[in-house]
């Protein structure tokens, strides 16, 4: 080994395990690093992509809080997070919590209800979801069938393209359902027999055992389905035609930088709107943490 080595403390074993993760690291430069430094560096442009950026320093940014559709995108974004995360992770624990036993053929449900979250970013099921809120689609059958009877277009009317999207987002449960299983398989099953002996209930044993214990897998999927929300894109694209229709209540907020950047070639300002959904995602990850502690109970803490 040179003295150089020895000077900085590296070792053979250190170079070795630096060239096993250098396609790691090199795929993280070219595709991660990269392109945050130019989208920054562009946010300070005026670029359509045609011509020579021009500086403009933060007049993007300034402009953003003048625009009243990027006001429009925060509230449908947020609106959409504060819904269907909710609702998506409940549905994801109640369905991992009848999965949580050993009877045959449980494997294959629990599968099938994984299903939805690997095809349901696919423009196929989009489309689908425009036939079934159609005015002559499944949803307005199921309606018919139990006495009430609507020709309205979901997906069309401003009262509720919305809330037709948080179905299909709450209807994709099945990757933090797998999560939950794995969090319930974890909890030692002499908590319960201790609270049956003790005449706990079932509700007893849910709230005083159950929820505790999974507080750590909570926290995870609360973040990891906030960070999601916030860049939901596709379902909303096709659904709205790719304009946030109607009448801009499924403009979320990755479909208004698309929209900017791409369609109405202001690239600049597409940049400065994704900085500054980057900060958001990033405060509120931090507000998280910071609150964690009150609420997150580690097997470990006393």
């Amino acid at each position: 080994m040179s003295r150089e080595h020895r000077r900085f403390g590296i070792t053979g074993n250190d170079i070795a395990g630096y060239l096993l993760i250098s396609p790691w690291l090199i795929g993280f430069a070219v595709f991660t690093l990269v392109p945050l430094v130019s989208s920054f560096l562009y946010s300070l442009t005026s670029y359509n992509l045609l011509s020579a950026p021009e500086f403009v320093g933060i007049s993007n940014y300034l402009q953003a809080f003048e625009d009243d559709r990027f006001y429009q995108s925060f509230r449908v974004t947020f609106t959409y997070a504060l819904v269907h995360v909710p609702l998506k992770l409940v549905f994801a624990l109640f369905v991992a919590m009848l999965f949580n036993c050993d009877r045959k053929g449980v494997g294959i449900y629990r599968a099938l209800y994984y299903l939805p979250s690997i095809i349901g970013g696919s423009i196929a099921v989009s489309v689908m979801w425009i036939q079934m809120f159609g005015s002559a689609g499944a949803f307005n059958s199921i309606l018919g069938k139990i006495g009430i009877e609507t020709t309205t277009n979901w997906i069309k009317n401003p009262k509720t393209s919305l809330a037709a999207v948080i179905i299909l987002a709450v209807w994709q449960f099945g990757s933090p359902m797998l999560i939950f299983l794995a969090g319930l398989k974890q909890i030692p099953r002499t908590y319960y027999e201790a609270a049956e002996i003790d005449g706990a209930g079932a509700a007893r044993r849910f709230l005083s055992i159950t929820l505790p214990s999974l507080t750590p897998v909570i926290f995870f999927n609360l973040v990891m389905q906030l960070i999601s929300a916030f860049m939901a894109f596709t379902q909303a694209y096709i659904i709205s035609g790719g304009a946030g229709g109607p009448s801009d209540t499924t403009l979320f907020y990755a479909l208004y930088i698309y929209l900017q950047g791409f369609r109405y070639g202001r690239m600049g300002y597409a940049c400065a709107l994704a900085w500054i959904i980057i900060v958001l995602i990033a405060i509120v990850t931090a507000v998280l943490f910071k609150t964690s502690g009150r609420w997150v109970f580690y097997g470990e803490d006393e």
